[in-house]
């Protein structure tokens, strides 16, 4: 498997860099500075920043909807960043919010979830929780159909999406679609990926160990499939999935294997791997220039699926 020429200089810059062992602290930094450096040309997006119930306490939120959009109801998209349930914010992935904005035509609400160490699991899916059925009550005033809810979310964040719509299948609201890109779905860590690519592609084995402590999961059952999405004993019944993986991805094949067992329960799948990509790829279109079209066609699947 060749890595993308630019996801290679990319690595190789990080390595250059010499970070070991970063702190949280470091990672939410690095994290930040990272967005600042490769969203160049972020899409054209109208925002307007919310504030919504918690159950720990307010939860910020942004919403973004196309430039110059009327008021009519359109698709909404619920999104939850990446960055391991320890990093990322409303900032750190406003680009890729953007885009997907623009590519859909839907609206977007980006929700920043209480982070670990400081809350740790399962503050961030109860979090995501209150943000759904927010979002899904007050649909009318943010412009959104309610009836062409989409959930999504990269990395840890698509993880959230994931066993949200799990739940919503049970539960409510009914969800349109889950978009998720390169997704963390499995706690217990099996998959060839997660030894081909375990470290020196950017997420790495140690970083998802980390991660883990911080989670305060020492001790828990990592099967548990609020943590493990992938482990839910059925799969039936759940929303059309748009799901996109990257080739040099340590967590590869918890996508591939979603897509897979969906599509065994009957569930529509899309599913695009992308060849010689690394994690977060989509998120680093001012270094990795394949991020941004796939951002794009992500978008378009996702209009496409919502109408």
């Amino acid at each position: 498997m060749t890595l993308d020429p630019h996801a290679r200089r990319f690595l190789d810059m990080i390595a250059l860099g010499g970070v070991a062992e970063p702190t949280v602290a470091g990672r939410r930094v690095s994290l930040r500075n990272l967005a600042r450096l490769a969203a160049r040309g972020a899409e054209a997006a109208e925002t307007r920043d919310l504030i919504l119930p918690g159950p720990g306490g307010p939860l910020h939120a942004r919403l973004y909807a196309p430039p110059g959009s009327d008021a009519r109801p359109r698709a909404g998209l619920l999104f939850f960043h990446g960055g391991g349930f320890v990093a990322g914010d409303l900032d750190t992935h406003d680009g890729i919010c953007r885009a997907l904005t623009a590519a859909s035509g839907c609206r977007t609400v980006s929700v920043a979830y209480r982070l670990a160490p400081e809350h740790p699991f399962p503050a961030a899916l109860e979090d995501a929780r209150a943000s759904l059925a927010w979002v899904a009550a007050q649909g009318a005033a943010l412009g959104i159909d309610p009836a062409r809810l989409a959930l999504g979310g990269d990395s840890a964040g698509a993880g959230l999406a994931a066993r949200l719509a799990q739940e919503a299948r049970e539960q409510g609201p009914p969800i349109a679609a889950q978009v998720l890109l390169c997704p963390v779905l499995d706690g217990v860590g099996e998959g060839a990926s997660r030894t081909d690519y375990a470290s020196g592609h950017f997420l790495d084995a140690a970083t998802i160990a980390r991660d883990i402590e911080a989670l305060g999961l020492t001790g828990h059952d990592l099967s548990d499939p609020r943590l493990s999405p992938l482990r839910a004993p059925s799969l039936a019944g759940l929303p059309p999935a748009i799901i996109h993986t990257a080739e040099c991805d340590i967590v590869r094949d918890d996508g591939t294997a979603y897509a897979d067992r969906l599509a065994e329960a009957g569930v529509p799948v899309r599913h695009t791997c992308h060849p010689g990509m690394i994690h977060f790829f989509y998120g680093l279109g001012g270094l990795v220039p394949a991020g941004r079209p796939a951002l794009a066609t992500i978008g378009r699947e996702l209009a496409e699926v919502v109408g």
